[in-house]
């Protein structure tokens, strides 16, 4: 298994960039917990959102973060409120791996994610890092125009 440290995608050219389509069901902490995802533990503090993705996989993300990249899906839900909402179309890198490897989720350590030969190591900025299964990157990521 390799442990990925101090990934730059950047400059990766087997790297590429993606855009997600999606809309996420979501609840707001109202205590801090662990909630496990399939890639590993993610720990969270009061007011962060708790995602159920359209293919049923479960993640954290942090509530500056999430009210930064996500937008109520209808009328209905206003923003920080439990309901459905959609993620703004925003550039990220990937690149799938093709052996069984781990990663933190910060360059700053935090939860050491896993990821199994054929899934996707994410880049959403400098030292922000994610691990999405191959089966759930091919329904809601697509090249960036």
């Amino acid at each position: 298994m390799t442990d990925l440290k101090n990934l730059d995608l950047s400059q990766d050219v087997n790297a590429c960039r993606v855009v997600k389509d999606e809309t996420v069901s979501v609840e707001f902490a109202a205590a801090a917990g662990e909630l496990m995802s399939l890639e590993g533990p993610n720990r969270y503090v009061r007011g962060d959102a708790l995602i159920t993705g359209s293919t049923g996989d479960r993640w954290v993300v942090s509530r500056e973060r999430f009210d930064a990249k996500y937008v109520p899906a209808d009328a209905a839900v206003s923003h920080g409120a439990a309901g459905a909402y959609r993620n703004r179309p925003a550039v990220v890198l990937a690149k799938q791996m093709h052996e069984a490897f781990t990663l933190a989720r910060s360059a700053n350590g935090g939860d050491v994610l896993h990821g199994a030969a054929g899934d996707w190591v994410m880049q959403y900025a400098p030292g922000d890092y994610g691990v999405v299964q191959a089966a759930r990157f091919a329904k809601v990521y697509r090249p960036a125009s």
